[in-house]
């Protein structure tokens, strides 16, 4: 694994960080509902920039969309 990805000690697995729209705060683990939460992300420093992240991708995505006649 790469230096600095905390492994969960219950699954052996990486642990996964999300960014809370409910609380509006990074979280480790999947507390909250799918629907509430953008990730996952391998940090807490990455989840906290979810919005910005989809913030970017929609713009990225959107000029990507051929125009309609």
């Amino acid at each position: 694994m790469s230096a600095g990805i905390e492994i969960d000690g219950e699954t052996g697995l990486p642990q996964q960080w999300y960014y809370c729209l409910e609380h509006h705060r990074v979280e480790r683990g999947r507390h909250c509902p799918a629907r509430e939460r953008l990730g996952p992300f391998d940090s807490p420093e990455q989840a906290s920039r979810a919005l910005e992240t989809a913030q970017r991708n929609n713009e990225q995505w959107d000029a990507e969309e051929p125009e309609e006649d």
